[in-house]
């Protein structure tokens, strides 16, 4: 993976079409939000004082779903981005305990910044930038980073398995495009699903591998929770 700094995320008004636009291009994103939500309602609602980080944070839309129906102790938004985590900060500025890191994934994996455990990590299309190695290196600072009984969910595009179905979830992914009601004042989104095929910073790997890699980290419960084409929510406990 290129460095962060050179990446397309660095400038501004990408980071900005990406915010204003990812409801039209991004199949079923509220509903991943959703289930993520449902995942923390069911395995850590019940549980006090838990700590939460969201690594690639975004806007921060997920947090803020989160947050309108539970109140964790502490809350770590990471973002390489600075334009980003502004965007976040707007979003969460009515939100208590919610801190905010700029770092690159691999700044984190070099320095390791944060210096305690979270009850659940979260990470929105964002590791698909790493290699493999990469990602797996990611996974175990994530499993570190876990208090035990922890849980990671994680929300990304995935390599398909085949060329076969890699055609068909691209069909999927452009047809989904083509149905949103703001589409025909946005057609050259369109355009995105051959870009993110076309672009090098895009590095998915395909859903086994990367499960494979969390079992082999020591991940328990390590399942995908939700799936359409090349976008997927997995990922496991400590």
């Amino acid at each position: 993976m290129a460095k962060f700094e050179k990446s397309r995320w660095v400038d501004s008004q990408f980071s900005k079409n990406y915010r204003d636009d990812a409801d039209i291009y991004l199949p079923f994103r509220r509903q991943f939000i959703e289930i993520t939500i449902l995942f923390y309602k069911h395995f850590l609602s019940r549980k006090a004082g838990n700590k939460i980080l969201d690594l690639g944070c975004g806007d921060g839309l997920c947090i803020q779903e989160l947050l309108k129906s539970y109140s964790p102790e502490e809350v770590v938004l990471v973002d390489g981005s600075q334009e980003m985590l502004d965007a976040a900060k707007g979003r969460l500025k009515d939100f208590p305990n919610v801190q905010y890191v700029r770092a690159s994934f691999q700044e984190l994996l070099a320095k390791d910044t944060l210096t305690k455990d979270f009850d659940f990590i979260y990470s929105s299309l964002a590791i698909h930038h790493l290699s493999l190695e990469e990602k797996c290196d990611l996974f175990a600072y994530v499993y570190d980073h876990l208090s035990s009984g922890g849980y990671f969910v994680h929300y990304d595009v995935i390599l398909p398995p085949t060329e076969i179905l890699e055609k068909w979830y691209l069909s999927l992914w452009k047809q989904w495009i083509k149905e949103h009601p703001n589409y025909k004042d946005r057609k050259e989104l369109l355009a995105i699903t051959d870009q993110y095929k076309g672009n090098p910073d895009n590095t998915p790997d395909t859903l086994e591998s990367q499960m494979k890699a969390m079992h082999e980290i020591g991940f328990q419960n390590v399942d995908c929770f939700f799936k359409y084409g090349i976008f997927s929510l997995f990922g496991g406990s400590k």
